[in-house]
């Protein structure tokens, strides 16, 4: 995994979105996978970091805290982007978020056929209240702690893979 946290850095400093190491604690990290009939694949390895004082150690207090985080993925595979994005968009459903549109808006910077070690980033800022995407060297944002709390609830609330939200922990006190 230390490959993939390298690519990480890279990205955020070639993005002009750089999150200070001393400012941003990380929470955990982890591999999506996806099961495919029986077999599972890996699909992006995910870093998720929070920036202050961090909440209790529990998926609701992360989804819910209204403060700068971060979740920074790299592809593990070739895969068009089209199938992150509709996995996005159902994700959004399954945890009750209503506003389609906003999901298509902030993923809008993804496009194109994914390669493996590319780089996706997600960031909210507590103090204008966004959230943004960024994707090689473009960047799209939705405003809104409600469009935040649902973001993080992709990986925080309810998903296929409840041992990736714990990993994402796994590092909090």
């Amino acid at each position: 995994m230390r490959k993939f946290t390298c690519a990480l850095v890279a990205l955020l400093v070639a993005s002009g979105v750089l999150f200070a190491q001393e400012a941003y604690v990380k929470t955990g990290e982890g591999v999506r996978v996806k099961k495919i009939a029986f077999v599972g694949v890996n699909v992006y390895y995910i870093v998720h970091q929070m920036k202050g004082k961090l909440p209790p150690k529990n998926a609701a207090a992360i989804i819910n805290a209204d403060q700068d985080k971060v979740f920074s993925m790299s592809m593990m595979r070739d895969i068009d982007s089209q199938k992150i994005v509709n996995a996005i968009q159902e994700a959004y459903a399954l945890n009750g978020y209503g506003n389609p549109a906003h999901g298509l808006q902030l993923f809008s910077v993804v496009t194109g056929d994914l390669k493996t070690g590319d780089n996706i980033t997600i960031a909210y800022n507590a103090a204008t209240k966004t959230t943004s995407c960024y994707f090689k060297g473009k960047g799209a944002a939705v405003g809104g702690a409600e469009f935040m709390k649902a973001t993080w609830s992709i990986w925080f609330g309810k998903i296929d893979q409840p041992a990736l939200t714990q990993a994402l922990m796994a590092q909090m006190p």
